[in-house]
């Protein structure tokens, strides 16, 4: 089952917040929404918290709804880094990628296959203005 906007992983889920997928999950955890072994638990999946598309409730299967756990992670004080912010956040980590690092073994391309469909015109823009020559594919 694919991601659509309303049903995101703890990945895009935490990164609306600029927080790791581990941070957003130990705060599931911490609400009573995910067990130890990373599964919904069953109060998240009833009150429409967490969907699970895979095989016994994996984790890895479990979406999160964004509106509910971002209203609960906006009352424990985070709160959605903008959109300007998180485009320069993506070209200056995608420009030092196109630059290389002997210590790195993921490629640009890579990690451009993370960056959310809405904000790759705009990271295009920006690394085009910068005098970077990659282009994050559509």
């Amino acid at each position: 089952m694919a991601a659509s906007a309303s049903w995101l992983s703890l990945t895009d889920l935490g990164r609306i917040y600029g927080i790791s997928a581990i941070h957003c999950g130990r705060t599931m955890e911490h609400l009573g929404w995910r067990d130890r072994r990373g599964r919904p638990t069953p109060i998240a999946l009833d009150m429409g918290a967490a969907m699970s598309s895979g095989p016994h409730s994996q984790g890895r299967a479990t979406l999160w709804n964004r509106d509910i756990c971002g209203r609960e992670l906006q009352a424990r004080g985070y709160s959605p880094m903008s959109r300007s912010l998180q485009v320069q956040q993506w070209t200056q980590f995608l420009e030092a990628m196109e630059e290389g690092s002997p210590s790195i073994n993921a490629t640009v391309e890579q990690m451009a296959e993370d960056i959310p469909g809405e904000l790759a015109d705009d990271v295009n823009h920006q690394l085009a203005a910068r005098g970077c020559r990659f282009r994050v594919p559509h």
